[in-house]
């Protein structure tokens, strides 16, 4: 079992900047994947950053490329999302996501929901102009 929390969401005004975090509990966090997707109101779920077991290998929506960055701190089990240039289109609701069962991940896995066995309740980004 994996326990994610996330924390960090709120109002920032257009081109600001917001930095989410995502505390892991429960199995080891160094052993697996974590990625970050979206909702907004009417639309589905969508991939924004993936970041693999030992943070060597990172990935992001093209929307969100040269805006985001995601990192981990293995030793404090949590995952950023530092967010800069806000758009009122990155306005959502953000979820972070543990993929434990995958050995190896690439861009085609890390964008599919389904391949993430544990999720957070996740957290408000409201971007006004």
């Amino acid at each position: 079992q994996v326990q994610l929390v996330e924390s960090g969401g709120g109002l920032v005004q257009a081109g600001g900047s917001l930095r989410l975090s995502c505390a892991a509990s429960g199995r080891t966090f160094k052993n697996y994947a974590m990625g970050w997707f979206r909702q907004a109101p009417g639309k589905e779920r969508e991939f924004v950053a993936a970041i693999s077991w030992s943070g060597g290998n990172t990935y992001y929506a093209n929307s969100v490329k040269g805006r985001f960055t995601i990192s981990r701190d293995n030793a404090k089990n949590t995952v950023y999302l530092q967010m800069n240039s806000l758009t009122p289109e990155d306005t959502a609701v953000y979820y972070c996501a543990a993929d434990t069962t995958s050995s190896s991940i690439t861009i085609l896995t890390v964008v599919v929901p389904a391949n993430y066995d544990y999720w957070g309740q996740g957290t408000q980004v409201t971007v006004s102009l």
